[in-house]
């Protein structure tokens, strides 16, 4: 099976693409060669390209065939018009990766379900999402565009610290600071190892059962975010000295930081993942994250020069907690 990956560096793809090759699939990636933390693994063919230049990828591209299209960097409607204009006839399957952030948001019952309305109206990320959506759905009535879209949720590497402010937090744990949990900690949020898509995602290429359908790929370990900060103490050695914030205190001092959290972690996402383990009857989310935990942990101490703390986000959590604590003093 001969697969394409437009992107393959990524957190997500990375793992997949290990896993690909380990499972004899001739993969190639389409990409601008830019340097990262993980590397382009041995066996891949890469193809040289930006596809953000139509021309430019058609040339990269020029007389080659997939069984299988994955674009992992796909984020406006404009991108899928160039995905359907290069990509029409030329293979057998498209996956776009969307977001689960694209599910309606609060979500209207538990757990989240492929057939979940998708209506989020708190990030513009999601809400572009939504669109592609919708773009390919018509390119697969009315052209039969041989689409799969796959909706992650919050998925990380060693390298992701899957908490707003990355290292940063971690440092502050460290130094004994305050850090901060948006509301009470208490909604309910799925971590994803990018191993654990990784197993649920490959057994989608080639599929012939997931042309025309979606599908998230989620862990089942079910955390609140209080729960969630406290492991990642544990595993840096610290204590989580938690101070709970409102999100739209937050969101009135960093709009970008507050539309993520209005937008997909100040309410609760539970999936289920019957349909993914339906079609992938293999798969199985194994890792949870007071193991992935500490391999991150691990990362950071095993080189200093990862350890850079975001001097103005602490900064600003400093000046948030500051305005919350005057606002109510204990």
């Amino acid at each position: 099976m001969k697969v394409l990956f437009i992107g393959g560096t990524g957190i997500i793809s990375s793992a997949c693409a290990d896993l690909a090759l380990e499972r004899g699939i001739d993969l190639c990636f389409l990409n601008r060669g830019l340097s990262t933390d993980r590397p382009v693994p041995v066996g891949v063919r890469v193809l040289k390209g930006d596809i953000r230049q139509r021309s430019a990828a058609a040339g990269a591209l020029s007389g080659l065939q997939f069984d299988v299209v994955v674009d992992w960097v796909a984020f406006t409607p404009e991108h899928i018009e160039t995905d359907l204009e290069l990509f029409s006839g030329r293979t057998g399957q498209y996956i776009f990766i969307s977001s689960a952030s694209a599910y309606q948001t609060p979500p209207s019952s538990l757990p989240v379900t492929e057939s979940t309305p998708l209506d989020n109206p708190y990030w513009l990320y999601s809400r572009n999402k939504i669109a592609c959506e919708e773009r390919l759905v018509r390119a697969y009535r009315q052209d039969k565009f041989p689409i799969t879209i796959v909706r992650p949720s919050l998925t990380y590497d060693k390298t992701a610290l899957p908490i707003d402010g990355g290292y940063t937090v971690i440092n502050r744990m460290r130094q004994g600071k305050q850090v901060i949990v948006y509301g009470d900690g208490t909604s309910l949020w799925t971590i994803t190892h990018h191993k654990d898509f990784a197993r649920g995602f490959v057994g989608l290429l080639g599929n012939s059962h997931a042309i025309g359908e979606s599908f998230h790929i989620t862990s089942d370990e079910v955390l609140n975010w209080n729960q969630i900060f406290e492991l990642v103490a544990k595993a840096a050695g610290a204590q989580a000295r938690i101070v709970h914030v409102p999100s739209d205190l937050i969101a009135a001092y960093d709009a970008e930081w507050g539309a993520g959290l209005l937008g997909v972690k100040a309410v609760s996402m539970v999936f289920d993942n019957s349909k993914i383990k339906r079609i992938v009857t293999d798969f199985t989310a194994s890792i949870p994250f007071s193991r992935g935990v500490e391999e991150i942990i691990a990362w950071y101490d095993a080189d200093p020069r990862r350890q850079v703390v975001d001097e103005t986000w602490d900064r600003l959590v400093d000046r948030i907690i500051s305005a919350y604590e005057l606002a109510w003093p204990k």
